[in-house]
């Protein structure tokens, strides 16, 4: 790498690529380490990549798993770990780099990783790797070769990695967790915390990149008998990537993907409860809203399961997602017929009435509503709820449709009511209208609604959508211009507290053994890093 002179330093590295996996030098791992800090920083960097360091890290990774007395001695624990890594780090962008890749063998020595020939830490580098050669459509069939052995362990590793990461890593004393695992995870640089930290964020990207993988064969509409699983499409649901992982499609993209095909909508329309999560979903601050939304729609659209749907989707996207239109549809439901109803009203008639109405005409009805509006913060203030619903009802009746401010307000107000009167449901509706009118009429959202409706979810028991909301709300009040001096308030903050410990990564997985002193530090730990990251996010974008 000090070579001054291009050629013969491109000569000296080449050489040292195809003498690297012959020799046992205790150097090798500081050699690699450097590698794979140039290959995060400069994926797209042709030179390595040309030199031969594909098929250098392929015969490591072979080497590794074949000669376990090798494996075993010094630092050489460590090679398979960064082998795979820097192997997915230069296929991420360049399809001529897998394609280079692929002609080096380096899928074999994945696949050995992938089976769990060494441990769950060397699967996620594995999995990365072999997501990023499945994705390019020059190197897809190389990964396709080994179809029903690499579905059959990406659903299974998706499935159970987060219990096996907190079996064999987190549920485990200091003393009885594997050395080398520690200081791959804090880069030999942290404590227990930091190390729970870690592993939760790396668990959590080992099932992420399972389903990637999953994406890559289900967008080719290939293997989908063996994706859609009733079992493992109730489980996608849970499977949402976490804080740590916000721009990961995870269980959510890969439903919409699976929406995407006969036999994905026929199996995704046969489970209700897969369909109530993505209705959840769909109204909520999560990052993968509009995938749940595309996914409903493609349910929707086909006539073999709309009907199977429609009960459980419409009256959801009707009320809450105003724009979305509908071609005729056969209706057995009741609940959403009024749906349909309400909808023209508002849509159609509404529109029509108020288009031929005078100026003078439409601010009467605007001071009517006002008045009413008034009326029912009274009744509420007295403790008369359900008058104060009564009167919101008769002010949205009024309330003329450009005045979208004052809908906000009057959505919002009567979705508070309905959480007094323990009816999260309408709650949920009045809020997400709130929000969609919001969403229109400004540039922020509207926070009030949005701490509403994370307690409806909160009353559903829906922690996930809840926490979500609950951190929009925090980053929405903390980006408004009242925002100078802000802190975070109280009730929030315990809201904050509470979803995130139901959203442990590892609340699920946890066994007899867990040792409680433990398990409440770590907790406490994440939630107020995940408040303090959020915070400094925050300042960054304001």
């Amino acid at each position: 790498m000090s070579e001054t002179v291009p050629p013969l330093r491109r000569a000296k590295i080449a050489r040292y690529f195809k003498q690297m996996p012959l020799r046992d030098h205790q150097e090798h791992i500081l050699a690699l380490s450097g590698l794979w800090k140039i290959a995060i920083t400069n994926p797209n960097d042709p030179e390595f990549p040309s030199l031969g360091i594909f098929r250098c890290m392929a015969k490591l990774i072979q080497k590794g798993v074949n000669h376990k007395d090798w494996l075993l001695r010094c630092q050489n624990m460590y090679v398979p770990y960064y082998a795979a890594h820097i192997i997915g780090s230069y296929t991420m962008n360049k399809p001529k780099f897998a394609d280079k890749a692929v002609k080096s063998n380096v899928v074999q020595p994945l696949m050995e990783l992938l089976r769990g020939k060494i441990s769950w830490v060397e699967q996620r580098v594995a999995l990365r790797a072999l997501g990023h050669l499945a994705s390019h459509e020059a190197t897809f069939e190389a990964v396709a070769e080994h179809e029903a052995e690499v579905i059959e362990a990406s659903i299974n590793i998706a499935s159970t990695c987060i219990k096996e990461v907190y079996e064999k890593f987190v549920g485990l004393k200091e003393s009885e967790r594997l050395e080398y695992h520690r200081n791959l995870l804090t880069r030999g640089h942290g404590d227990l915390e930091l190390e729970n930290r870690k592993a939760e964020e790396w668990a959590s990207q080992l099932q992420c990149w399972s389903l990637y993988l999953l994406d890559c064969f289900a967008c080719r509409e290939r293997s989908l008998g063996l994706i859609c699983k009733k079992q493992f499409l109730k489980d996608l649901c849970g499977m949402w990537g976490g804080l740590s992982n916000p721009t990961s499609p995870a269980g959510i993209g890969l439903l919409r993907t699976l929406c995407g095909a006969k036999i994905g909508r026929e199996s995704v329309a046969n489970l209700e409860e897969v369909v109530v999560n993505l209705c959840n979903v769909s109204r909520s601050s999560d990052e993968r809203q509009r995938m749940a939304i595309d996914s409903l729609l493609q349910l929707l659209k086909d006539p073999v399961t709309r009907y199977k749907v429609i009960d459980i989707a419409v009256p959801i996207l009707l009320q809450d997602y105003h724009k979305i239109k509908f071609g005729e549809m056969k209706l057995k439901s009741e609940r959403t017929k009024r749906a349909l109803e309400e909808l023209w009203e508002l849509k159609v008639e509404r529109v029509k009435k108020e288009s031929l109405m005078s100026e003078e005409e439409i601010r009467e009805k605007e001071v009517l509503a006002g008045i009413l509006k008034q009326q029912g913060n009274m009744e509420f203030g007295s403790g008369e709820i359900e008058k104060a619903v009564a009167k919101y009802t008769e002010a949205l009746n009024l309330c003329p449709l450009e005045t979208k401010k004052e809908r906000i307000v009057l959505h919002s107000n009567r979705a508070q009511c309905h959480l007094l009167l323990r009816d999260p449901e309408a709650a949920l509706s009045d809020t997400t209208r709130a929000l969609c009118l919001s969403n229109v009429a400004s540039a922020s959202l509207h926070s009030k609604s949005l701490w509403r409706r994370s307690q409806a979810y909160d009353m559903k028991g829906l922690a996930r959508e809840s926490l979500m909301d609950c951190l929009m709300f925090i980053s929405n009040r903390f980006g408004s211009q009242h925002a100078k001096g802000f802190k975070i308030p109280h009730y929030a903050a315990r809201m904050v507290n509470k979803q995130m410990n139901a959203t442990w990564l590892f609340g699920s997985a946890k066994s007899s053994s867990w040792h409680g002193a433990l398990q409440g530090g770590v907790k406490e730990f994440v939630v107020q890093k995940k408040v303090d990251s959020l915070k400094l996010r925050m300042r960054r974008t304001s």
